[in-house]
């Protein structure tokens, strides 16, 4: 069971992930957020990921969709709070090459200032 909440912040938002991404209804739950987020016309995206236990292929994909739709509008994603194990998960996927990752949502926000 996973558990989205977000938080406005100026032009962007916070979204801070909770639980395990493993079925359709986290993932699809994950996908409507951001594309909500997306409509919004929201600038920048953190995604705290300090109470993420797993991501699956699809949850992967949607992250992907995420940073394609904010790119394409000068924006930007990044990630912080991620655990070994998702961290590592980046690295095999080299999805850590895409999404720059902060070891806090402190300096994820300062990134973005």
């Amino acid at each position: 069971m996973s558990q989205i909440n977000v938080e406005e912040r100026n032009q962007g938002a916070i979204l801070h992930l909770n639980g395990q991404f493993i079925s359709s209804d986290e993932t699809d739950e994950l996908r409507d957020t951001l594309r909500k987020i997306a409509d919004e016309r929201k600038q920048h995206l953190i995604v705290n990921l300090d109470k993420v236990t797993y991501l699956n292929s699809t949850a992967l994909g949607i992250m992907m969709y995420g940073y394609t739709n904010f790119i394409k509008r000068d924006g930007k994603i990044v990630l912080c709070n991620v655990g070994k194990s998702i961290e590592n998960l980046f690295v095999i996927t080299k999805l850590s090459l895409v999404f720059p990752i902060y070891e806090n949502l402190d300096e994820a926000i300062k990134s973005l200032s």
